[in-house]
């Protein structure tokens, strides 16, 4: 990638010319946000890259999650119709449920998400009862655990994408903390159209197209690493 970062522009410029752009370092070398940024806008007191996220993703309505070894990738609209094709292996949710391919807490979890256009992570969490109750003593119901495995799960799959993070805002009505999450389904956030794109190759075909776009971004790249880095 010949890319270096120092702008939000840089962001979305490096989205919309290499379609695929992990966050993080992985198995393939200089292919990721973190190697090809300026250090003044990763992890600094100033607003950076992680207050970028939310903008970036919304301006340029790529997909957003965490799709590669469970890790944050941005990845252009028209790459993410055929990585969701290839990751669901041609199955929309309801037809995964009926083959038994999803386990009861992906099901659960994408119950909740799919009923809204999107959704905070911390409502999703309060509605699926994963919040810790205040209540003690024998009385108090557990808590569901696995929010965080599920979530991670669902996006890996092509069937949950981030759309956006809000923040908590202080008394003075600043901006503080972490972004918060939103979640959708592609189905809900990118409408009606979403699943005749997303199936309308095989999901070979879709796996091809996406290991193209890797092999064209970095074409030192081995076989193998790319495999890796697209493996489920």
């Amino acid at each position: 990638m010949d890319i270096y970062i120092k702008k939000k522009q840089d962001l979305i410029d490096a989205i919309e010319e290499y379609g695929i752009i992990p966050f993080f370092s992985n198995n393939i070398k200089g292919f990721s946000i973190q190697e090809n940024i300026d250090p003044k806008v990763y992890f600094t007191d100033e607003p950076g890259v992680w207050e970028w996220k939310g903008p970036v993703i919304l301006e340029t309505k790529c997909a957003y999650g965490k799709f590669f070894n469970k890790k944050a990738a941005f990845i252009r609209k028209d790459l993410y119709y055929d990585f969701a094709n290839y990751r669901r292996d041609g199955y929309d949710f309801d037809a995964r449920v009926s083959d038994g391919l999803a386990n009861y807490n992906e099901e659960f979890l994408y119950n909740i998400i799919s009923s809204k256009k999107t959704i905070l992570s911390k409502t999703a969490k309060a509605i699926g009862g994963y919040v810790k109750p205040r209540e003690k003593g024998k009385d108090a119901w557990q808590a569901r655990k696995g929010f965080d495995t599920t979530i991670a799960n669902l996006q890996m799959k092509g069937y949950v994408l981030i759309v956006d993070f809000d923040y908590e805002v202080d008394k003075n009505g600043e901006f503080y903390g972490w972004g918060i999450a939103r979640y959708s389904i592609p189905e809900n956030y990118y409408g009606k159209g979403f699943s005749k794109k997303c199936y309308k190759r095989s999901p070979e075909e879709s796996y091809k197209r996406i290991y193209k776009q890797i092999k064209k971004i970095n074409p030192d790249a081995s076989k193998e690493d790319i495999e890796k880095f697209l493996k489920y």
